[in-house]
């Protein structure tokens, strides 16, 4: 396990948590049970969910959001294009994202996977034409891998905070979405070139938006059905699997040795977490 290491930047990150977490806890906000009902209690601590009547209802309205636009957009998308086309669409797009993955991967000190980005980019932009194929992977054995900004915020120590249900982007928590509006706002390259002339250049950008969300939609297309279909509590469930998946990103797929996550096996591989709806 990556050790977090103390300093300014730590310090940084948690002036940006403080920030955000009094506009999360404003409304919504679960009573947490007396300290006297011990078994109440210590469920709503691990759980780590007192916004959850407000979550719910966001979940509730990401949901109607799916249902009338993203998931017909996903069946129509599956059925018109080619599992070759759909993963070319996912390489490309996972390639736009390694300056971000880059700097992720030097803020971490992690300097052979910084490496190993830096030379699939290279390679997938040349020879995979524009990253629309791997040849990277395919012929030079470099697996792509996933790193943000909520990555780094967590392997520079500070701690995930309580479980959030963000609009359209689905779960997530304060670490994870100052993570997610450094990556997009700070870190990418394409979002500053967007940006310079954005009148011109704002198509770009929601053309890549829209790709992102139909993409993300369509690769968990069946693990979102399965989960809707087989949970008491779609929720509950959703909420479980999103921290344990994150646990495993944050940990490069190995279980932590500080955490009691069950079955790290049954979690998908942790790759580049385009956000699907919840």
């Amino acid at each position: 396990m990556r050790r977090p290491t103390p300093g300014k930047p730590r310090r940084v990150a948690a002036v940006l948590l403080t920030v955000l977490l009094p506009l999360a806890t404003v409304s919504g906000c679960a009573t947490a049970p007396p300290e006297s009902d011990h078994e109440a209690r210590a469920e709503f601590e691990a759980r780590n969910d007192p916004l959850e009547p407000l979550n719910r209802r966001v979940y509730a309205f990401n949901r109607a959001v799916d249902a009338l636009f993203l998931k017909p957009a996903a069946i129509f998308y599956r059925a018109l294009t080619p599992p070759p086309v759909r993963s070319g669409v996912s390489n490309a797009l996972h390639n736009l994202k390694s300056p971000v993955i880059l700097a992720n991967d030097l803020m971490q000190a992690e300097f052979e996977r910084a490496g190993n980005t830096a030379t699939r980019f290279a390679i997938n932009s040349t020879l995979g034409v524009g990253g629309l194929g791997d040849p990277a992977a395919d012929y030079f054995g470099i697996a792509k891998h996933g790193e943000d900004f909520g990555q780094t915020l967590a392997v520079w120590g500070v701690g995930e905070g309580p479980f959030l249900m963000l609009p359209l982007l689905g779960p997530s928590n304060p670490r994870d979405a100052v993570g997610f509006a450094v990556d997009s706002f700070v870190l990418d390259p394409f979002a500053w070139w967007v940006r310079i002339r954005s009148d011109d250049r704002a198509i770009y950008s929601y053309v890549r938006l829209g790709l992102t969300a139909i993409d993300a939609r369509s690769a968990n297309f069946e693990g979102i059905e399965d989960v809707e279909r087989n949970s008491l509590d779609p929720y509950a469930a959703l909420r479980s699997l999103y921290r344990q998946f994150r646990l495993k990103e944050i940990n490069q797929g190995r279980a932590p040795t500080n955490f009691d996550v069950p079955d790290f096996d049954d979690i998908p591989d942790a790759e580049p977490s385009d956000r699907a709806p919840g």
